[in-house]
């Protein structure tokens, strides 16, 4: 009776420890909003982005371009919904631009 005891504990540790895509895809979303500083309103509007497919499919390739127009927005003393608009607007003119 033990050894099925332990069997079961053991089997259900290796199945509980598998993440599913979905999990990942969270965990992935939600280290980018925290290391770009959202929070709120526009935490919320970016995991919802995020987990449709939206900001972590293109992250990679748009990392730089990001960067560059979270600046402006700043430098354009911009917040919520016009940051992130602004943001959007800005990197998908950058994606559009970079050469093929």
């Amino acid at each position: 009776m033990k050894r099925f005891a332990l069997l079961l504990a053991c089997a259900a540790v290796a199945f509980g420890a598998q993440a599913t895509p979905q999990q990942d895809k969270m965990k992935a979303c939600n280290a980018e909003a925290k290391t770009n500083g959202k929070k709120g309103d526009e935490r919320k509007a970016f995991m919802k982005e995020c987990l449709s497919g939206g900001a972590a499919a293109s992250a990679p390739a748009a990392a730089p371009a990001n960067a560059a127009c979270e600046k402006s927005a700043a430098d354009k003393k911009l917040h919520g919904a016009a940051a992130t608009a602004h943001i959007k607007k800005c990197t998908a003119d950058a994606a559009a631009s970079a050469p093929k």
